[in-house]
């Protein structure tokens, strides 16, 4: 799993019939200190999350496990909401 900030949605009218209802937002991904690092990705929304929240995200095979038994077909899902991040210094 990685973090990540929601900071943004994308609207589409024309997509894929699995991804009807679907929402997706545009994540930062993060380090643990919670610096922006890599490119900002498109995610599905499995739990609810706002504009601004930080979360944890999954990739792959695992993304789509969220919405079974439905086969919905996604890389990239918010599998949940990051309440406090404690780092070992």
């Amino acid at each position: 799993m990685y973090l990540g900030r929601v900071v943004g949605r994308v609207w589409a009218t024309v997509k894929d019939p699995g991804l009807a209802s679907q929402r997706l937002l545009v994540v930062q991904p993060l380090t643990p200190s919670l610096q922006a690092t890599g490119k900002r990705l498109v995610c599905t929304d499995a739990v609810g999350v706002g504009a601004g929240e930080l979360v944890y995200w999954t990739k792959g095979k695992e993304a789509s496990f969220p919405f079974l038994p439905v086969e919905t077909p996604v890389e990239t899902t918010i599998v949940g909401i990051v309440d406090k991040v404690n780092v070992a210094c």
